[in-house]
C-alpha cells in the first residue's frame, strides 16, 4: 500500500466519493444534445482554461519517466512543441472553430466534404482519442499503490474514470476538471516545496545529476527529439481543442482560453520537470523509472502531503481519461451511429453517445493491456492520425486549397493506410517496439528507420500537390 496513514487514505476516498456524488446528482436526468455534447456552448473563460489544461496533461508518469531518464529535455520534447502547436491553434483556428458552431471535428469535414470524409475523420478521431495511454498510466499507478496485478488495475482505471460523466456529458467533464485542476497544481507545488526545502535548489541538482540532464536533447539523437515537433502538429487537429472551442461562450473566449492555457502548461511543466530531476538525483538507481514520482513521494513527503501528491497524480490522469474518453464516445455516437442512420433528428444523440462511452472505454482498455507502453502509444497514434486529418481540416477551416469530396476521402484513406502500415512494419523490423526506450532512436534500420510521421505527412502533401496541379481539380463547395 502507498501509505499506512489514515489521513492519506481519507483524501483518496474523499475524492472518489466526490466523483460518486457527481454521478448520483445526474441520475435520472437526460440532457439534450447541445448540453450533453458541448455544454450548451456556455463554457466561461476560467472553466475553459481549467478543462483545456487538465485534459491535455494526462501523461504524468510518462513525464516523470522521461525527465528521470533525460532531464531538462523533457521540457523541449513534451512541452515546447505543444506550446507551439497550441499557439498556432489559438491564432489560426480557435475563433473560426467557435464560429462554425458544430459538435465535433468530423462535423467540420461533413460540412465541407460530405459523409465519406466525415466517417474517415471519425475513425481517425476515435483512434487518437480513445485514452489507452492514460488508462494504462492510471492502471500502473493503481498497481503501484495497491500492489496488485496490472490488468485488473487497468480495467478499474477505465471504469473509475468514465462512470461519473455518463449522464452529464461535457458539462460534467468541465465541472470535475476544475476540481482536478486545483488538485494537480496543489500536489506538485507541495512536492517541489518539500524537495527544495530538504535538499536545496539548483546547487544540489547540479551536483547530483549527469551533465546530459542539462542538455537540450538529454543525450538523445537530435532526430529523436525533433520528431516530436512534427507529432505536436496533432494539436491543430486535436479533438479536445476543437470540442472546447465549440463549447466556449464566444469566439474571443475560445482564443483567449487557449493562450492562457499555454501559460498554465509552462508552469506545470516547470513543476513536473524539476520534480523529475530531483527523482533522478535522489533515486539514481531506480529500477523502474515509470514510478519515479511515486517512489520520490514515498521517501520525501510526510502524511497528508503524501496523500495530496498521489491525489494530484490520480486527478491529472483521470481528467484526461474522462475528457478524451468523452470525445471518443461522441465520435461513436454523433459521427458514426447518428451519421450512418441518415442524419435524422438529434433526439437520440445523448443515448448514442452514452453507448459510445462504453465502446471507447472497452477499446482503450484492450489497447492499454495489449501495448503497455505509454510513449509508444503517443508516438504511434499521433504519427497515424495527424497526417490523415491535418490538410483536410486546415483547408476546410481556412477555405483555401480544398479538394473535392472524393479526392479528399482518397487522400485521407491512403494517408491513414500508409502511416498505419509503416508503423506496423517498423515495429516488426524493430522486434515489436518502435523505440528501445522512451524517446530513443528506433531499433529498425534502413528505410524503416524513417519516422512514420514523415512518411504520413509526405504522402498527404504529395496527394494534395498532385490534385492541386491537375487542371480538372474542383474545389469543394
Amino acid at each position: 500500500m502507498f501509505s499506512s496513514n489514515a489521513l492519506d487514505w481519507a483524501l483518496i476516498v474523499a475524492y472518489f466519493v466526490f466523483l460518486a456524488g457527481v454521478w448520483i446528482a445526474r441520475l435520472g436526468k437526460s440532457a439534450p444534445a447541445l448540453e450533453y455534447l458541448v455544454a450548451g456552448r456556455r463554457v466561461t473563460l476560467p472553466a475553459l482554461v481549467a478543462t483545456l489544461v487538465t485534459t491535455w496533461y494526462g501523461g504524468i508518469l510518462g513525464v516523470g519517466e522521461y525527465s528521470w531518464r533525460y532531464g531538462i529535455s523533457n521540457w523541449l520534447v513534451f512541452g515546447v512543441p505543444y506550446y507551439i502547436g497550441a499557439l498556432l491553434f489559438a491564432i489560426l483556428f480557435a475563433r473560426r472553430a467557435r464560429e462554425e458552431a458544430l459538435y465535433t471535428l468530423p462535423d467540420l469535414l461533413a460540412r465541407h466534404y460530405g459523409r465519406g470524409p466525415a466517417l474517415m475523420g471519425a475513425l481517425s478521431v476515435f483512434v487518437v482519442s480513445a485514452p489507452a495511454a492514460y488508462v494504462l498510466m492510471l492502471g500502473t499507478l493503481f498497481s503501484s499503490m495497491f500492489h496488485l496485478p496490472l490488468v485488473p488495475c487497468v480495467i478499474a482505471a477505465s471504469l473509475f474514470s468514465v462512470f461519473y460523466i455518463y449522464n452529464g456529458g461535457l458539462r460534467t467533464v468541465v465541472f470535475t476538471d476544475q476540481v482536478q485542476f486545483v488538485l494537480m497544481y496543489a500536489g506538485f507545488f507541495v512536492m517541489l516545496g518539500f524537495l527544495v526545502h530538504r535538499n536545496g535548489g539548483l546547487g544540489f541538482l547540479g551536483g547530483h545529476l549527469p551533465a546530459s540532464h542539462w542538455s537540450w536533447n538529454g543525450g538523445l539523437p537530435a532526430a529523436s527529439v525533433l520528431v516530436w515537433y512534427l507529432i505536436a502538429l496533432s494539436t491543430l487537429v486535436d479533438p479536445g481543442f476543437w470540442q472546447r472551442a465549440y463549447a466556449a461562450r464566444d469566439p474571443a473566449v475560445a482564443k483567449r482560453g487557449v493562450l492562457i492555457s499555454i501559460l498554465c502548461w509552462i508552469v506545470f511543466d516547470f513543476l513536473t520537470t524539476f520534480t523529475g530531476l530531483y527523482a533522478r538525483a535522489l533515486l539514481p538507481h531506480l529500477v523502474n523509472p515509470v514510478l519515479a514520482y511515486p517512489e520520490l513521494a514515498r521517501i520525501t513527503l510526510p502524511p497528508v502531503a503524501l496523500g495530496l501528491f498521489y491525489l494530484a497524480m490520480i486527478a491529472t490522469v483521470m481528467s484526461t481519461i474522462d475528457g478524451y474518453g468523452f470525445i471518443a464516445a461522441t465520435t461513436i455516437g454523433r459521427d458514426v451511429i447518428w451519421r450512418l442512420r441518415g442524419e435524422p433528428g438529434e433526439q437520440a444523440l445523448t443515448r448514442e453517445s452514452q453507448i459510445g462511452l462504453w465502446i471507447a472505454a472497452t477499446f482503450a482498455t484492450v489497447l492499454a493491456i495489449r501495448e503497455q507502453s505509454v510513449v509508444d502509444l503517443w508516438h504511434d497514434l499521433g504519427s497515424i492520425t495527424t497526417p490523415t486529418l491535418l490538410l483536410p481540416v486546415a483547408t476546410a477551416l481556412m477555405r483555401r486549397g480544398r479538394l473535392g469530396a472524393r479526392t479528399t476521402l482518397a487522400a485521407m484513406v491512403l494517408t491513414f493506410a500508409v502511416s498505419l502500415l509503416w508503423v506496423i512494419e517498423r515495429r516488426l523490423q524493430a522486434g515489436g517496439s518502435a523505440n528501445a526506450s522512451p524517446g530513443a532512436a528506433p531499433a529498425s534500420t534502413g528505410i524503416w528507420s524513417i519516422e512514420p510521421i514523415y512518411v504520413g505527412l509526405g504522402s498527404s502533401l504529395a496527394i494534395y500537390a498532385i490534385a492541386w496541379a491537375l487542371p480538372s481539380r474542383r474545389n469543394a463547395a
